[in-house]
């Protein structure tokens, strides 16, 4: 497949087809890591699970408050201890991979060629300043959710370009996110309405492996979290190849339409 650098500000339909037609042409490339992302995410999270169970619930019509209380105190300790491992493993894993599928997309359309395992290392060169953004734009995001959820969504529009600008660009963290925040400027509602589409996308396909995946749970608990982890690697990688086009297309506008052919 011959893909080329686009040269003018794409529209959401552009991005899509085009995030389609690369995914579809590299399909192993772009899913292999995210399925090994998956499998170390979900036995991950089966492993804390397992490893940190939540306390036999004592009845509370009989059971003395002091017993109701502990077990209230046990139960919530083990929520925060599983969900703090749960939020770390899966930044790390999701960061490295996102920074791997968007890599391997920029050298695909900026060179026509790429390969998975430079942009495996040039993904770890850059992994401090990936995780620190993440680490921003995640808590500041989550305080803005807290605010009425708007200016949380307002964050996460902003700094959506962030990886791409880190990744392509060779950027630190903060000039990162000053970048994305460069790049998205007046143009809010065409990356939220993407970035809506996309969510949209993920979750349905999410949704729809985990009911498929609910009934293995009764035989062997937790195992539903494994079989997600790995289905959910297939629409996975939409969302950087998508980000990735949508930053050539922020870019493009910087540089403006080739001049008209002479005459």
């Amino acid at each position: 497949m011959n893909v080329e650098k686009p040269s003018r500000e794409l529209s959401i339909g552009e991005i899509l087809s085009l995030t389609l037609n690369l995914y579809l042409s590299k399909f192993l490339q772009f899913f292999l890591p995210f399925l090994i992302a998956g499998i170390i995410t979900g036995l991950s999270t089966y492993a804390i699970s397992s490893s940190f169970p939540l306390p036999d619930q004592p009845d509370f019509e009989t059971a003395p408050y002091e017993e109701i209380f502990e077990w209230l105190v046990t139960a919530f300790t083990t929520a925060i201890i599983i969900g703090g491992l749960t939020v770390l493993v899966t930044w790390i894993v999701s960061t490295t991979t996102t920074g791997i599928a968007i890599k391997y997309a920029s050298d695909q359309i900026e060179k026509g060629t790429s390969d998975l395992g430079a942009s495996l290392n040039f993904t770890i060169s850059k992994l401090p300043s990936l995780l620190i953004a993440q680490f921003i734009t995640g808590i500041l995001t989550f305080i803005g959710l807290l605010c009425f959820i708007i200016p949380g969504i307002i964050i996460a529009i902003m700094f959506s370009l962030t990886i791409p600008a880190i990744i392509i660009e060779q950027k630190g963290a903060f000039e990162g996110l000053g970048r994305s925040r460069r790049l998205v400027r007046n143009r809010w509602l065409k990356t939220f309405a993407l970035l809506l589409i996309l969510s949209i996308i993920v979750i349905i396909f999410t949704f729809i492996a985990n009911l498929l995946a609910t009934p293995l749970n009764t035989t062997y608990p937790n195992t539903n979290v494994i079989v997600t982890s790995i289905a959910s690697s297939f629409i996975a990688p939409i969302y950087p190849i998508a980000m990735t086009y949508l930053y050539y297309a922020m870019t493009s506008r910087e540089i403006g339409p080739p001049p008209p052919p002479p005459f």
